[in-house]
């Protein structure tokens, strides 16, 4: 399995946007994504805070609940930074 790149919460956001997520709404410092899927809709929160490093396991709860892969978040991560 791929080590986990330290990302913050608007680049995170960034990841998502690219994914096919949409932000919904912004409550505070936590900005609320959604997803329509086969399954059903996906919704998660992502704690934007000032540039900050989300944590492991945070990021970890994030990748889980959106069903993305280490590997797949690393080759979006590049994606970004090559912008």
């Amino acid at each position: 399995m791929a080590k986990q790149p330290v990302l913050s919460g608007k680049e995170l956001c960034s990841i998502l946007e690219k994914e096919g997520f949409e932000c919904v709404r912004q409550t505070g410092s936590h900005k609320i994504y959604r997803k329509m899927t086969e399954e059903g809709v996906i919704t998660v929160p992502i704690p934007v805070h000032s540039n900050k490093p989300l944590k492991k396991g945070t990021l970890h709860a994030i990748l889980k609940k959106t069903g993305i892969t280490a590997e797949k978040l690393i080759f979006l991560f590049t994606i970004l930074h090559s912008l």
